[in-house]
């Protein structure tokens, strides 16, 4: 099932995407008329946690050594925006781009869980398009704030899925920018499954209903400007299109 957060005539709604249309209850709505809204209310997010070089192959395109352990950084609820909306771009940047991300969604707190039950405590899963400008990156010892923090670089939807309805082993990543397949790769090459990363985090930390698991990018990146469209998409999920715009 594919869950939705919309706003509609003032107010924020719930519901499911189904065979084109969105339901809540018995009442149909039609997709070009409402506001897509992150599928998890960012406002209500304990913790949306991104993974660094989560791809051996990324980390080998940016020509960075990396740790066994995964990197570890916080988003903000406030970068994060719903399908179709526009993306900011501030004036004078070298190299922005996409990254193409499977969201995990928590749905049971978990302390100290195991890999082979790590899974069993998601709710679900989106598509997330973590907009980065390298400009601000440094050192990937530090929390990329600046690089990934600005208003509207945190893109994700359109709904929700299921836990039960994918196999986060084994999902497809791709973006297009302007209708172009700029980045393709597999969560099977990810260094750390997403299993593997829920016990790594639950070694320390508590993780509650409603915190985002962000889970890297592949490799494949590349500038994209103001006016450009940019669709991620993950099988099993959906596409997230976005369109980039002057500040």
């Amino acid at each position: 099932m594919k869950h939705v957060r919309f706003a509609y005539n003032g107010a924020i709604h719930e519901g499911v995407y189904e065979d084109g249309t969105i339901f809540k209850g018995s009442v149909a709505y039609n997709p070009d008329d409402i506001m897509w809204l992150p599928p998890v209310d960012p406002n209500g997010v304990g913790r949306a946690i991104g993974v660094a070089l989560g791809f051996a192959k990324h980390a080998k395109e940016l020509k960075l050594d990396i740790p066994e352990y995964p990197l570890l950084f916080q988003k903000f609820s406030n970068t994060m925006v719903g399908h179709k909306a526009n993306v900011i771009v501030p004036p004078g940047l070298d190299y922005m781009h996409y990254e193409c991300e499977l969201v995990a969604v928590i749905g049971r707190s978990c302390r100290k869980v195991k890999a082979k039950d790590a899974l069993d405590y998601l709710r679900g899963y989106t598509v997330g398009n973590e907009i980065t400008v390298r400009d601000f990156v440094t050192d990937y010892f530090r929390p990329p704030v600046k690089a990934k923090g600005w208003d509207t670089w945190g893109p994700v939807g359109p709904w929700l899925v299921d836990a039960e309805d994918l196999d986060p082993t084994n999902v497809e990543l791709k973006t297009y920018v302007n209708g172009e397949l700029r980045q393709e790769g597999n969560t099977s090459g990810l260094r750390h499954s997403l299993a593997e990363l829920i016990e790594y985090l639950t070694e320390f930390m508590t993780l509650m209903p409603g915190d985002m698991l962000w889970t890297g990018t592949p490799e494949g990146l590349s500038h994209i400007y103001p006016g450009d469209k940019v669709v991620v998409e993950a099988s099993g999920i959906g596409s997230l299109e976005n369109t980039l715009i002057k500040e």
